[in-house]
């Protein structure tokens, strides 16, 4: 909605604030709904602000301002609830003879609830092996600050990430069975999806925010949605700069990549780190990095901080500055082809690229001892990239981690959540990376999580659910019954 305000210039010995709040009343009481609030705010000098409701009555009336609707008319102001902002655009004083336009702005804003109301709970992870806790004690006494009634939390959801009870009731939480979480939660925050008797203990109405992996858990939303569950998918933020302090996928790559190494140095016979002894010379341990997205180039700094030798791959050219800039060297194939796809992902290659890029890795695997690979191409199955007579070719007592073992990996040996060995090289699929190190995990989960949910709407220290914001759009999975796209 537009709305165009005409001043005729003030007359002489009236003053700036000719235009007194009173007129600028009742003129705008004539076109506006009872339903309708609209907000103006700031002249430019006169720093007036007023509020206003009234019924539609008919053409302003007052000689000192004429009001046009440059919009819809006075009965589609009608269906109009509530009106985001209005900005005032006005110079003043106007010289005698000339007028002055303001434009107002206008927005709906999406129905909302103030944090007094509700309340936040955290069950205790049902996942296997899984150490992490959605919320540490340090947020929720921010929850509980910025004014939510509550927050529920199950008696040792935070033990194994090192977080006691003792510390979650020190901040305020309320120490609860899992049963009362469900059903006394407005919000609920999770790590991992909800098992199936989660869901069934869910209440209609109910928002869930936790990583969801909604294009390969489609029946998991679906029961969601039957639920009429509100659901939020923590690793379906879009990757804009906006979002970054939200992106808990980046977060949580960053720690796996990190981990990666240390899990293939623990399962490697030998150092990372050349070293030149009494005893005779020990070269560097040569390693391969798949992928510099967040995992990869976490574990690129991770292996060249342990003294080995690093190479990285990647099939976006932008990536090749940052592998350099990390002291690794950057390998490429000689078919010229951009990878970069939507959102900062890699995107599928044509076949030739494929072919040239299988090449690439045969040549890599005779060579180097440690190979990570982390690709993942969205919505479809991870990439297969280090085949079986790559894996015969590899050195007696060579590691790999395939960071992509959840997806499918990208080894052909990988076997998900599992260490294997094939013709004496490990290959490593482990899925739980991050939560082998819960407490620092838990603490940057937790701190996107909560960054997320104070931000979600536009009205402070209320929730509700803005479709017109680009992060709330693209993580929202469920809403009402239905499963969004």
């Amino acid at each position: 909605m537009s709305i165009s305000l005409m001043r005729p210039g003030l007359a002489r010995g009236h003053g700036p604030h000719a235009l007194s709040l009173a007129v600028a009343r009742r003129g705008l009481s004539g076109i506006l709904d009872g339903s309708a609030a609209l907000s103006l705010g700031s002249l430019a000098r006169a720093q007036r602000k007023w509020h206003n409701t009234g019924r539609c009555r008919g053409p302003a009336s007052s000689p000192s301002l004429a009001l046009t609707v440059t919009a819809p008319r006075c009965q589609q102001l009608q269906q109009l609830q509530l009106v985001r902002y209005a900005s005032v655009l006005s110079a003043i004083p106007i010289p005698p003879g000339q007028v002055a336009t303001a434009t107002y702005s206008t927005k709906v804003l999406p129905p909302t609830t103030p944090y007094a109301q509700l309340a936040v709970g955290v069950p205790k992870e049902t996942f296997n092996n899984e150490r992490r806790v959605a919320l540490t004690p340090q947020n929720v006494a921010l929850l509980l600050k910025k004014g939510f009634k509550r927050v529920l939390v199950e008696r040792g959801a935070g033990a194994l990430a090192d977080f006691p009870d003792e510390a979650y009731e020190k901040a305020g939480a309320e120490l609860v069975d899992a049963g009362k979480i469900w059903a006394d939660s407005d919000i609920v925050l999770k790590v991992r999806g909800p098992s199936a008797s989660e869901v069934d203990s869910m209440k209609a109405g109910q928002t869930l925010v936790s990583f969801l992996q909604p294009a390969q858990n489609k029946e998991l939303v679906q029961k969601l949605a039957d639920k009429k569950a509100t659901a939020f998918a923590m690793d379906m933020i879009p990757r804009i700069s906006r979002a970054q302090v939200f992106d808990a996928l980046s977060s949580m790559a960053n720690i796996a990549g990190y981990k990666a190494v240390l899990e293939a140095s623990n399962n490697f016979g030998r150092f990372l780190t050349g070293q030149v002894t009494a005893a005779g010379k020990i070269p560097p341990c040569k390693v391969l990095v798949v992928g510099a997205g967040v995992a990869g180039l976490s574990a690129i700094a991770t292996a060249r901080r342990m003294g080995a030798i690093v190479r990285g791959f990647d099939t976006r050219p932008a990536t090749r500055e940052q592998v350099q800039s990390l002291g690794a060297e950057f390998i490429e194939v000689d078919v010229q082809e951009d990878g970069s796809g939507a959102g900062g992902y890699a995107k599928e290659m044509s076949k030739e690229f494929q072919e040239a890029q299988l090449r690439l890795f045969a040549n890599q695997a005779r060579e180097v001892d440690i190979i990570i690979t982390t690709a993942l191409i969205p919505g479809k199955p991870a990439p297969r990239l280090i085949t079986k007579s790559m894996l015969e070719t590899m050195k007696p007592g060579s590691v790999v981690v395939d960071l992509a073992a959840e997806a499918g990996g990208n080894c052909e040996k990988t076997v998900p959540g599992e260490m294997v060995t094939y013709r004496d090289v490990k290959i490593i699929g482990y899925t739980d990376l991050p939560s082998r190190l819960p407490t620092q995990s838990s603490t940057l989960y937790s701190n996107n999580i909560t960054k997320f949910l104070l931000t979600m709407a536009p009205v402070e220290k209320e929730f509700g659910i803005d479709l017109t914001d680009e992060v709330v759009r693209g993580a929202i999975v469920t809403q009402k019954g239905e499963v969004l796209p």
